[in-house]
């Protein structure tokens, strides 16, 4: 398994993407307790893929996947308050709930996979 990196994982590189999305749209944002919030729930996503990567078995990974579409429907909500307090444009919006739904589906895919191999 000399492929077997964090960094060669798809749903990772992604979930990287999005944290970066979410900090760029963030940055200017004055309500520091919401911006923190925001992003932490954005870099939980992809550190609960990456410790569940390391954590040396497809059950332990599956929890930590489930940890990170928690973090998925967090920012989701977040993303509407956002909205609605004016942080982001509707579209700004409307690109990131995209991408994470995206990013969200990508992370069942990978428990769904786990579970049937376990299964095989």
């Amino acid at each position: 398994m000399g492929n077997r990196s964090i960094e060669n994982m798809r749903i990772w590189q992604e979930a990287r993407v999005f944290t970066n999305d979410v900090y760029k749209m963030m940055s200017s944002c004055r309500d520091y307790g919401f911006r923190d919030q925001i992003q932490r729930a954005a870099v939980s996503i992809m550190n609960n893929i990456a410790e569940g990567f390391e954590s040396g078995s497809d059950s332990k990974f599956i929890n930590f996947l489930n940890i990170a579409k928690g973090s998925c429907s967090e920012v989701k909500s977040m993303l509407y308050l956002c909205e609605d307090f004016h942080y982001c444009t509707n579209k700004e919006r409307e690109y990131l709930v995209t991408e994470l739904v995206s990013l969200s589906g990508g992370i069942y895919n990978l428990m769904q996979y786990l579970k049937n191999k376990k299964e095989a």
